[in-house]
């Protein structure tokens, strides 16, 4: 018996419409569009808009159909038992987000942390994120060194997903906080086509990118795809420039009617230009709060910091007369580091801008190089059976992955124990003394592999109820060296079964509810006081709550609530791990507990109205009752819309605004422990792109309207978040 996955059929809204409902919801939480719809409310224009959309406008929509993120398997979000976002390639167009943190940035319940002018920390429902995938291979992040991943442009990806919470069943290990995926674009098209695009924006930024399609043989069966781009630019902040190229080849080819095999390559290399590690100090040495100007850059102007990346992927699809497909797909990356970066650490006098000869308060600096390979192979079948005279669905595979990470240090040679002195911070440009340099020395090296098996099933168990079981069995094993000792090395290893359950019911033609649970199994990379791999975090992770689905798809909502219990927690011991160079101890910490509410709707509300709407709160303690990472906001919103007018087709306005609630973080000031804070505030930006002609379109994008000013970054160092800044752009398609 053959079997074939039907997406769900557009049927008349039970109820009010969902023009109507989402439009209701942007009301309530946007004052601005609440007064468009109160000037417009006598126009025909409104009734019309309210109108079911059609399919003609979906290669511009916000949402994505169908979606193997979570489960390996192809369905609707509706039918996946977890919160998941997919940011579209027109929703990343549309905001000009040209890499992976923006993207994330302006992702429903995902909070970023800039740490410094080039490394930023993702985090959600309170946790770091660590788990990335590129088309479901992923790759394990560690906070401590910038291998320049969230900087991955876009210009390369169809769409980003996210889904928060554990995913032990996709990625092995169960981040409590979210798996990231970035699916990568294909060559589709038979014949050619292309695209290219000119930017220019505030700080001179330069960016050009061409995209071209083509068949590589007559019958279009083999095709190939080439996606090249540039960017220079300089930044707010004083003497700091940047600078990425990036280019990526795909062919892909139906070896037969059946069979398809898509092979790749992707690189990419920045350059950036007294970059800062860190930021400026937070408090003088009274205890009162810093005021630098934004533009403050406390880098020398001997730093640097260089990253380039290379991956090469292939992939082979094996589809079956009976509707199965079998899958194997394979990469090999090599990302490499090259930074050498200072940063001033302690705190200054506020009238003379001097340490006054405080022991190690100054610059620092550190010369660090790093490499890390990853060889991935994951292989898996999916399709459909009977069972009982009802249809079901099922997936099973394996994968293996092996993560070599090297790392080497050099340190300034000084009299004062590689302190440099940088005087008047007040006065400071940067104009500090090149060092003396150490020689190189093996800081940490580490192998890390993964081998996992996993299943998942989802069984019609009536018309309007399936239930989604599956189980993945991880080992994980580290091999390692203690710090700055290469002759002295250790062994980890663990291994953990991980279930997955998740039950969906259909309530009607539009909602449905949902409930779900995973376990935790979370190797970390932070060692106690004698440099040992603490023990995985373990745990569980509950979710439910109610999906819509509207027009085949093109409209989703999603309202979650979520509790993640969590044991073997790391959390800093505020000591460091003796001989390893200055390297943080950390410790175990049993019930810690995650728990909130999200909220998310996407889509098209009619044909000429695209929306994303999200909000999210969580609280994060201890077993104690502390608070977990307070630096990241509890609560956040984030909106961002276009609209055609229909009185003009060929202009497209919108904007967004994303709002979070205050923040702090406790550090050891001059006069003993001090909270500093971040208060609440909003950033808001404006789109509008013009149609020329058929082929030309010009674009204009202004970021943070009102030239807010905050703290990106909280902690004895501080890091303001980008001022008004904007890019105009020109696309032409061919």
């Amino acid at each position: 018996m053959s079997f074939t996955y039907q997406t769900r059929e557009t049927r008349r809204p039970f109820g009010c419409s969902p023009s109507l409902l989402a439009l209701s919801v942007a009301m309530a939480f946007t004052p601005a569009l609440s007064f468009a719809a109160a000037v417009n409310s006598d126009d025909t224009i409104v009734v019309e808009e309210s109108a079911t959309p059609g399919d003609e406008g979906q290669d511009q929509d916000y949402s994505v159909k169908t979606t193997t993120t979570g489960t390996k398997m192809l369905l609707v979000q509706r039918d996946i038992p977890q919160s998941v976002s997919v940011i579209s390639q027109q929703r990343m167009k549309d905001q000009e987000l040209n890499s992976i943190e923006e993207v994330l940035d302006n992702t429903t319940g995902v909070s970023v942390s800039r740490i410094d002018s080039h490394r930023t920390n993702i985090f959600s429902r309170g946790f770091f994120v660590s788990n990335f995938a590129f088309d479901d291979m992923p790759t394990f992040l560690d906070d401590r060194w910038n291998f320049g991943d969230t900087a991955g442009d876009t210009a390369i990806f169809e769409s980003i997903e996210v889904v928060r919470g554990a995913a032990g069943l996709m990625s092995g290990t169960g981040n409590p906080s979210a798996y990231v995926n970035m699916v990568r674009k294909h060559a589709d098209s038979r014949e050619f086509k292309g695209s290219a695009s000119a930017t220019y924006g505030s700080w001179d930024k330069q960016r050009y990118v061409l995209d071209l399609q083509a068949p590589l043989t007559e019958s279009g069966d083999v095709r190939g795809r080439v996606i090249a781009g540039y960017q220079d630019n300089d930044s707010w902040l004083e003497r700091n420039h940047y600078r990425k190229k990036f280019i990526t080849g795909v062919v892909d080819a139906d070896i037969t009617d059946s069979t398809t095999l898509s092979l790749a390559y992707d690189y990419q290399k920045s350059e950036e230009d007294s970059p800062t590690w860190g930021g400026f100090p937070s408090l003088w040495s009274d205890g009162s709060r810093t005021d630098f100007r934004r533009e403050f850059n406390t880098a020398a102007d001997w730093t640097y910091s260089n990253e380039d990346t290379s991956r090469v992927f292939a992939n082979l699809t094996q589809r079956f007369d009976n509707g199965w497909e079998a899958k194997v797909n394979a990469m090999h990356a090599e990302t490499n580091f090259d930074s050498r970066l200072m940063y001033i650490d302690g705190f200054p006098d506020k009238n003379t801008g001097l340490y006054n000869g405080a022991l190690y308060q100054g610059a620092w600096g550190g010369w660090n190089r790093g490499e890390r390979k990853q060889d991935s192979v994951d292989a898996f079948v999916r399709g459909g059976y009977e069972l009982f005279g009802r249809q079901h669905q099922i997936m099973f595979g394996g994968s293996y992955s092996r993560q070599r990470n090297n790392y080497d240090n050099s340190y300034p040679v000084t009299d004062n124990y590689g302190l440099m002195d940088v005087g008047n911070i007040h006065n400071y440009d940067g104009k500090l003394a090149y060092p003396e340099w150490s020689d190189w020395a093996l800081y940490q090296r580490d192998i890390i592999r993964q081998k996992s098996l996993y299943t998942a099933t989802r069984l019609s168990l009536a018309d309007p109820l399936n239930l989604i079981l599956g189980v993945r069995w991880t080992e994980w094993s580290a091999h390692y060296n203690l710090e700055r000792k290469p002759d002295e090395t250790r062994d980890s290893k663990f291994d953990d079964v991980t279930p997955y359950a998740g039950l969906v019911y259909d309530i009607n033609d539009e909602w449905s509810a949902y409930a779900s649970y995973t376990s935790i199994f979370q190797p970390t990379s932070k060692r106690n006081a004698n440099s040992e791999f603490l023990d995985p975090t373990t745990g569980k992770s509950y979710e439910a709550g109610v999906k819509g689905d509207w027009f085949n798809t093109r409209l989703t909502a999603t309202l979650a609530v979520f509790r993640t219990e969590q044991d073997k927690v790391a959390v800093s011991t505020g000591q460091t791990i003796p001989g390893s160079g200055g390297q943080t101890a950390y410790k175990s910490v049993d019930g810690t507990v995650s728990k909130g509410v999200e909220f998310e709707i996407n889509g098209a509300l009619t044909d000429r109205w695209q929306l994303t709407f999200g909000a999210s709160r969580y609280i994060a303690e201890d077993d104690d009752g502390v608070a977990v990472n307070p630096e990241q906001p509890r609560t956040t919103a984030k909106l961002f819309t276009r609209y055609q007018l229909p009185m003009l087709p060929e202009l497209a306005v919108g904007g967004g605004v994303r709002w979070q609630n205050k923040t702090w973080q406790d550090i050891a000031g001059p006069n003993g422990d001090t909270r500093i804070k971040q208060g609440g505030y909003a950033v808001v930006d404006l789109f509008s792109r013009y149609q020329v002609t058929k082929n030309f379109a010009l674009q204009a994008n202004l970021n943070n309207l009102f030239d807010k000013e905050y703290y990106d970054y909280l902690g004895t160092y501080g890091v303001y978040g980008a001022p008004r800044n904007f890019s105009v752009s020109g696309t032409y398609n061919f």
